[in-house]
């Protein structure tokens, strides 16, 4: 039986087996099938897939102990907050409730001294996350007629009857 493999689609005399494009298994799959039973060996089905041969080996020890479902990518980066854990984050929300004044800057000093290593953007994060946010004093704004009253230099002065404009 003669089965030509490729990354698209799996095909024989007989006919053709589509592999749709986002199909991540099935693909990983057909590059196993080729470097295994083919003639061209796992080197070469790996870079006609567009993996490297290292890469070939590791997805094929996969696959040799967990089965198909292992060739499915997993979720890189780290899997939880690695700074910001909930003992973190409540110690943070502590400190902000029992002093409302303190700068993040102090929060981060405070909570490094406990022996937590986090950075003062660590807490801004964790603050603005809470909306613990320092309040600003909102300013009502001013009329047209009062506004004029608090500059600094008076606004143009009108021309006096009777008078030449002053150049």
């Amino acid at each position: 039986m003669y089965i030509e493999i490729n990354e698209k689609q799996l095909k024989s005399r007989s006919g053709a087996l589509p592999i749709a494009e986002e199909d991540e298994i099935a693909r990983k799959m057909a590059m196993l099938i080729e470097g295994e039973l083919g003639e061209s060996g796992p080197a070469r089905a790996a870079a006609k897939f567009g993996f490297s041969r290292q890469r070939y080996f590791q997805l094929r020890s996969l696959f040799l102990e967990e089965g198909a479902i292992a060739l499915l990518s997993k979720k890189r980066g780290p899997k939880s907050p690695y700074r910001r854990k909930p003992e973190v984050v409540c110690q943070i929300v502590r400190h902000r409730f029992l002093d409302p004044e303190a700068s993040t800057e102090v929060i981060a000093q405070k909570m490094r001294q406990c022996g937590f290593p986090i950075s003062k953007r660590t807490v801004d994060r964790v603050i603005a996350a809470f909306g613990l946010q320092k309040k600003t004093l909102s300013v009502s704004p001013a009329s047209p007629g009062t506004l004029s009253r608090h500059l600094s230099h008076p606004a143009k002065k009108q021309a006096r009857k009777g008078r030449s404009p002053q150049r």
